[in-house]
């Protein structure tokens, strides 16, 4: 249990904590910017410039196989910050994390073109991307720790919600910046040189990130637990023994909140400046806007959650993408620049309460002994089907079927969240 000091009369949890919130969610924004500028360019011109000449689809397929290293890196990453997060403290796991991603990120930033050095660049750019993905790994299970075990009874959610806002702050901040460069610059400025600013620009983020982190604690709940006993030696081999349906349940839990996001704005955008006809700056300009609709869907979701329960509200949202898939291949398939719209914002609004829950809900499948490793493991395991396998699916549906087919893996992944989240057993209090 959190053995937090009670709050001050009249005083509000969320200005009481205020380090707390910000630490966890200025710290996802860095990730989730360092990730999604990889997903913009990965849309845009990473096939060109880093895979061999075939085809154009053949290359922008190579592009999104090489976005989906990085979500099969992330168990392994899970699983290593996991047994500092539960053995050691949640606040160095995390320092850590932050400081791999942002230099991988930096890197590819630096990195020549096939042009250049030939197969040593795909092969290098697969190296950094497996390190974006190690490093991201150990980010969410632990930024969302630190605000639920902080949190105050019957704030959870609420409280699990600020890592949540990173995506649509780190979104924002990746795409605006890649639609001034598109106004900037023209395209043969932007494929030269011009998308190598975002991922230079990271560091700058990244240290914010850490000045925010290195001035927080440890949470209440991981002390009082290494106080009552010594953490697990190897937390990953308990986890599976005792834990291993809390995984399973887990990480079908968070499949549909990946597979939104990713074919909401990387395939989106691949495809409606490619086939699609639409220019890129137009196009970042609409999601731009439609992301705010999953900050909004966020809040709400929390807010639910914490006067429902975050359980009850995630089926609800399940339920809603089966729904949401139907219409969104079709709509992708639209010449109207406002239907994309309307489908774009829908999907995220319906990601806000797939996604915002997930903070107060998925910490309460485990024990705070391997809380850190349980909740990051289910994480990534389901960023892999959600995230990894969405934009590839959907290319080779759209290629095979046409873009209105795209919807149905949507449809899917909802159908397998609701399942995780039918079966889950949430034995353990978050706060």
């Amino acid at each position: 249990m959190n053995r937090q000091a009670p709050l001050a009369q009249g005083a509000s949890p969320l200005r009481v904590n205020a380090r707390v919130l910000t630490s966890s969610l200025v710290g996802t924004a860095v990730e989730f910017y360092d990730f999604y500028v990889y997903a913009t360019a990965a849309a845009l011109v990473i096939g060109p410039l880093f895979f061999p000449a075939s085809s154009s689809q053949a290359q922008t397929l190579a592009a999104f196989m090489s976005f989906g290293l990085a979500f099969f890196a992330r168990p392994v990453g899970a699983i290593a910050f996991g047994h500092f997060g539960d053995r050691v403290g949640r606040k160095s796991a995390l320092v850590t994390s932050l400081v791999l991603m942002g230099a991988a990120t930096l890197l590819i930033g630096l990195l020549p073109s096939y042009a250049a050095i030939g197969w040593a660049a795909p092969l290098l750019l697969c190296i950094l991307r497996f390190g974006q993905g190690f490093g991201l790994g150990g980010e969410w299970g632990g930024a969302t720790l630190l605000a639920v075990e902080n949190a105050p009874p019957g704030w959870a959610a609420r409280f699990g919600s600020a890592p949540q806002f990173g995506a649509p702050v780190g979104f924002i901040a990746a795409n605006g910046l890649f639609l001034v460069l598109g106004f900037a610059l023209d395209d043969a400025s932007f494929a030269a040189w011009g998308w190598r600013i975002p991922f230079l620009a990271s560091a700058i983020l990244v240290a914010l990130g850490l000045w925010v982190r290195l001035r927080i604690g440890e949470t209440p709940a991981f002390a009082a637990a290494l106080a009552e006993a010594p953490p697990p030696r190897v937390p990953v081999a308990r986890l599976l023994r005792d834990h291993l349906g809390a995984v399973v349940a887990g990480s079908a839990g968070v499949v549909a909140c990946f597979a939104l996001f990713y074919l909401s704005t990387a395939f989106a955008l691949s495809h409606a400046t490619g086939p699609g006809g639409f220019s890129r700056e137009a196009y970042l300009g609409v999601e731009l806007g439609a992301i705010l609709f999953l900050a909004l869907g966020i809040g709400l979701a929390a807010l639910l959650s914490d006067r429902t329960s975050p359980r009850r509200v995630l089926m609800g949202g399940a339920v809603a993408t089966v729904v949401v898939g139907f219409a969104f291949g079709p709509a992708l398939a639209s010449p109207s620049l406002a239907v994309h719209f309307l489908a774009l914002s829908a999907a995220l609004l319906t990601m806000g309460f797939v996604y915002g829950p997930l903070g107060g809900w998925l910490p309460s499948l485990f024990p705070v002994t391997v809380r850190y490793t349980g909740v990051s493991v289910a994480f990534t395991l389901g960023g892999i089907v959600g995230g990894a396998l969405a934009p590839i699916a959907a290319q080779m549906l759209s290629a095979q079927g046409g873009i209105a087919q795209v919807g149905l893996f949507l449809s899917a992944a909802g159908a397998v969240t609701l399942l995780g989240v039918i079966l889950a057993r949430t034995n353990h209090a978050t706060w």
